[in-house]
């Protein structure tokens, strides 16, 4: 049984299904942010966006392999982005950094608890009005639908339950807190609906794919639309469709260079994985087929990426993100849509927010009005020459352990965090680090540091370590070393335009030392504040 849209009548006051109402000239008055390459002003419809997000999914590891129909119709239809990354490996901070644009240490959201700010009051107070969701339909006449996985604290009874609709969605079906397959809540713009453990009409993802056909189906044909569409693969409790589960029996969790833990528990765990994502790739062909029926696939964007990455037993750490290694922070990102050509493949630096500020550049708005820290991605798309680029984003993340005694693990030492399996634990707080991954003609570098007592600094040159068993912070050129320090001090303080200025191997930068021991020293070992509200 598939979950009806919203009715018409039930749309709230200000959707953008009643444009169509307006005289020309108010209609050009709502849009004016909106009226681009694609806009009103050019007599053409401006495209469609479609946002396919999963959940934990790697890049590194194979997290792409099962996904045979999604390479083909996207992937292979379009462009596949080798050295796409996100700015947090952890589903709230990134989720977040995708609908805002922004840097974790700007949107503030640092952890998956409304302590760390996830789907908080302050967030939704102070940066879901600014989310590229809510310009496309304030100001650039979007209908908005959204289905799936929102924040991992939505739905939350201290952040408004269920009845919260964040601004900028005219058709919301969001899930009530994190990823779950059966026994679960849905809010169907702000009215709960539960559902149980009938896979017929309950396993999530199907569920998914049927309400985003629905909305195909009823949508207004007036206006340009964006769906993104966050599904609970591959992310745990790793529950396959019925038809998936024996599916992969061959497979098993890599023994690259840098795995030293062997045991079923990962290989199952890996296994488990790729079968829920064989629901995801069902889930793409509906949709592309279904915009292909109606019309709209030739005029649609349509980007599949992940929230971070994920790993299975690299470094001894069992089933976990939140690192800062390319297993966790490298994501997949596939795009097609109208003047990209098939079968590229783009070796750009991008990260996740980078998506917002390309959504709202295909919309045609303009975006020096934004507060984006990311870049549009439109000219890559589109195949523009002797483009100018970045060669560096930036990582951050704050180590989630509390002073306390893991309750689970007694024996343990207080700081720690995420103790599973055996009390071998992920995470601790004094993981919180901060890095500069850097990408350029010459070099492929890595540069972190840590927030604690030592400032324990790890370099790694990916050319020749690709999987980064070698620190080779004590012997890399000292003059190197220190211009990497300073743009990280300069990425951790950046906001907007200034988190796009040249990296250490851009022609234009400008290294001055003295601002390394200036007035902004405090910002070296500034991570995330930990009050933050």
């Amino acid at each position: 049984m598939r979950l009806l849209p919203l009715a018409p009548g039930r749309l709230r006051r200000g959707s953008p299904r009643h444009l169509p109402s307006c005289s020309p000239a108010l209609l050009l008055l709502v849009l004016g942010g909106c009226l681009g390459v694609f806009g009103v002003a050019a007599g053409t419809r401006r495209p469609n966006v479609v946002l396919l997000l999963t959940d934990d999914q790697d890049e590194v590891l194979g997290g792409m392999t099962p996904l045979k129909k999604t390479k083909a119709l996207i992937g292979e239809m379009g462009m596949t982005f080798s050295s796409a990354y996100v700015p947090s490996a952890l589903c709230c901070p990134s989720r977040a950094s995708i609908l805002t644009g922004k840097y974790p240490h700007n949107h503030h959201v640092v952890n998956n608890t409304l302590e760390g700010n996830c789907s908080s009051k302050s967030w939704q107070k102070i940066q879901e009005p600014n989310t590229f969701p809510a310009i496309l339909r304030s100001m650039c006449g979007y209908q908005t639908f959204f289905a799936g996985k929102y924040l991992n604290e939505y739905g939350a009874p201290d952040a408004g339950g269920l009845e919260h609709v964040p601004l900028g969605w005219s058709y919301w079906y969001a899930l009530e807190k994190n990823s779950k397959y059966y026994n679960y809540t849905l809010s169907i713009n702000g009215k709960a609906r539960k559902h149980g453990e009938n896979y017929s009409v309950d396993y999530l993802t199907d569920v998914l794919a049927n309400v985003s056909l629905d909305f195909l189906d009823y949508k207004s044909n007036f206006e340009p639309f964006f769906m993104m569409i966050a599904t609970p693969a591959p992310h745990s409790p790793w529950t396959a469709a019925p038809q998936y589960q024996k599916a992969f029996q061959n497979v098993f969790a890599p023994r690259n260079k840098n795995f030293n833990i062997h045991g079923t528990f990962l290989d199952n765990a890996f296994r488990k994985r790729w079968q829920t994502l064989l629901s995801v790739d069902d889930l793409v062909e509906k949709l592309v087929k279904r915009l292909e029926f109606t019309g709209e696939l030739n005029n649609t964007y349509i980007f599949y990426t992940s929230d971070n990455g994920y790993h299975t037993g690299q470094f001894s750490l069992p089933i976990d993100k939140r690192q800062l290694y390319e297993f966790d922070i490298k994501v997949p990102l596939l795009v097609r849509g109208p003047g990209i050509k098939p079968n590229q493949t783009s070796k750009m630096l991008v990260a996740n927010i980078d998506l917002g500020p390309t959504i709202l550049d295909i919309a045609g708005y303009d975006l020096n009005k934004t507060q984006m820290d990311g870049m549009s991605l439109l000219p890559i798309l589109r195949g523009a020459s002797n483009l100018t680029w970045r060669s560096d984003v930036l990582v951050e993340y704050q180590g989630e352990g509390r002073n306390v005694t893991d309750p689970t693990c007694p024996s343990l030492s207080p700081g720690v965090s995420q103790c599973f399996p055996d009390c071998v634990c992920e995470d601790a707080y004094n993981n919180t680090y901060a890095c500069v991954r850097t990408m350029s003609a010459l070099w492929n570098l890595q540069y972190c540091e840590f927030d604690d007592q030592e400032v324990f600094v790890e370099v790694y040159n990916l050319t020749a370590d690709p999987d980064q068993i070698t620190n080779i912070a004590k012997t890399i050129d000292p003059e190197l070393l220190g211009k990497m320090n300073y743009r990280l001090m300069m990425l951790q303080s950046c906001s907007g335009p200034t988190c796009r200025t040249p990296g250490v191997f851009d022609p234009g930068y400008r290294f001055d030392p003295r601002l390394m021991f200036s007035n902004r020293g405090s910002v070296r070992t500034r991570r995330f504040s930990k009050h933050l509200l």
